[in-house]
């Protein structure tokens, strides 16, 4: 493996972060790790809970701390918030502590993979087409100014997409 002994995972919401994570971390014997899921366990409260009391930067502040607790760590596969990379001190630590890998997906995907999802306080909109256009303008040209990989998830399965990315790591 590379130089750097953490994979993180950057991207939209739907891009299949948590998904392609899990098995990654499973084929490399890594440990796994989802900030959403961790913001959850360590609150005792689910992520709407949390924006709704909070507002969304709480949700930030509290993201960024729990990033630079999990980056801190070695060996792991990190699947992070999209909305995550919007912190510059968060760009940096994943930047410096692990590989970057952004999945990227189309708004088509995302809407597809997400329209059942009650557990996303953005897209809780009568525009979710709206939100994520706009989100991707603002996010878009952040996750790649950090990646060190970029893979389109649109087409093929997870397990396709993290064989792919354990092939480009391996081979670094």
């Amino acid at each position: 493996m590379t130089d750097k002994h953490n994979i993180f995972l950057i991207g939209p919401m739907g891009a299949g972060k948590s998904t392609i994570g899990r098995y990654l971390a499973q084929q490399l014997n890594m440990e796994f790790f989802d900030s959403d899921q961790e913001i959850e366990r360590r609150t005792g409260a689910d992520i709407s809970w949390v924006f709704d009391l909070e507002g969304e930067q709480g949700f930030r502040d509290r993201e960024e701390k729990i990033i630079n607790d999990l980056t801190e760590k070695k060996g792991i596969v990190l699947a992070t918030g999209g909305g995550s990379i919007q912190s510059l001190e968060t760009r940096h630590r994943l930047s410096a502590r692990g590989f970057v890998v952004y999945l990227r997906t189309s708004i088509e995907k995302q809407l597809a993979r997400t329209q059942h999802d009650k557990k996303r306080p953005l897209l809780q909109v009568d525009t979710p087409h709206a939100v994520l256009a706009d989100l991707a303008k603002i996010r878009n040209p952040l996750y790649e100014e950090i990646a060190d990989m970029t893979i389109s998830t649109d087409d093929g399965s997870a397990k396709v997409t993290a064989n792919h990315i354990i092939n480009v790591i391996e081979s670094n």
